[in-house]
């Protein structure tokens, strides 16, 4: 059975399947947060037959890396992991305890370090930062499969 319809669009019932996870402060949970991001992709494809591609497992590890990074730098206590499927993309959510908003620095070649926003926002398909009364969530979607239209850093060409 094809796992998707004509139109190449994900299953009504894959839309929402999800995972998460609250991560402690500690140095391994950037790569407890990468692992569960393969797990979750590796699960869909296996369990649900969803296609999806190296390239979006491969960033899809790295925008979780980067924001639970950013997330455990600049947030007092545990960061929450939300990983979604959402239509044809995989939604990375990461909420913590601060409420100040990121900021992206501006373009550098010579800074050394606080690229990872900018990295995100490259590679991703969409990007959001919400207030909320606890903190703020940060959200990152990923394409599941390679669009041979698309733009070289990932996003979609209109």
């Amino acid at each position: 059975m094809e796992p998707f319809s004509s139109d190449g669009c994900t299953p009504p019932d894959l839309e929402g399947l999800r995972t998460s996870a609250a991560l402690g402060g500690g140095g391994a949970c950037i790569a407890e947060a990468r692992h569960l991001a393969a797990e979750f992709l590796s699960d869909v494809r296996v369990g649900h037959g969803l296609r999806i591609s190296t390239r979006a497992e491969e960033v899809t590890q790295l925008v979780v890396s980067e924001l639970v990074t950013n997330a455990r730098k600049y947030a007092a206590g545990p960061v929450q992991l939300e990983l979604r499927i959402a239509g044809d993309d995989v939604e990375v959510v990461v909420a913590d305890s601060d409420p100040r908003l990121p900021v992206a620095c501006a373009a550098d070649p010579e800074r050394i370090g606080r690229h990872g926003l900018e990295i995100v926002r490259a590679v991703s398909e969409g990007f959001a930062v919400r207030r909320g009364s606890t903190g703020k969530r940060i959200s990152a979607r990923v394409a599941l499969h390679e669009d041979p239209h698309a733009h070289p850093a990932g996003r979609r060409s209109a």
